[in-house]
């Protein structure tokens, strides 16, 4: 009887060592959407096929945040997205911006990302764009998701890389390289 309570003890202990650590655990990367679109489903596929492990919520709060490299924010509103969530657009503004702001403030980099094109693009996409895009430490945009110049106007003056890419697909590159320059590859 004693060493069946010292084995159920035993395996009790591992067990929630194991979960502690696993709460403990992070990967390099933290992955977001900003508009509850589903892009940010896309840009995991991208991250999939380049091995990289990360941290996929589209309401990932400053609170999550513990110890990753890098967030990747993508872009794109949705109504649909957004109701589904239970937000409103100005709330997820807020959570977009602070989110931002504390990653950036725990040394984090910024990598914003539209892969949406211009079927994305539209006044609720537009508010975010502009709410995120210039707290950006770089940004991956798919081409017609920038004919009007609005991501190039947001970061004017600043020192800030900017990438087009023909679809989604094509941001694996310039996506790896922003990876490999900030210590995640």
């Amino acid at each position: 009887m004693r060493t069946k309570r010292f084995a159920l003890r035993f395996v009790a202990a591992a067990a929630m060592v194991l979960l502690l650590a696993g709460a403990a655990w992070c990967a390099d990367v933290a992955l977001t959407s900003v508009g509850q679109s589903p892009d940010a489903t896309m840009v995991k596929v991208v991250l999939k096929k380049l091995k990289v492990e990360n941290d996929h919520d589209n309401l990932f709060t400053p609170e999550k945040l513990a110890g990753q490299k890098v967030l990747l924010a993508v872009v794109g509103g949705s109504s649909k997205g957004l109701g589904a969530a239970g937000i409103d657009k100005d709330q997820e503004k807020a959570r977009a911006v602070s989110l931002i702001e504390a990653a950036k403030e725990k040394g984090m980099k910024v990598l914003v990302l539209h892969v949406g094109g211009a079927g994305r693009r539209g006044q609720l996409t537009d508010m975010f764009i502009e709410a995120v895009v210039p707290l950006a430490d770089a940004l991956i945009v798919v081409k017609g998701g920038n004919d009007d110049g609005l991501f190039g106007r947001l970061i004017e003056g600043k020192n800030v890389p900017f990438t087009e890419v023909p679809t989604v697909r094509d941001t694996e590159g310039p996506l790896g390289e922003f990876l490999k320059q900030w210590g995640v590859l």
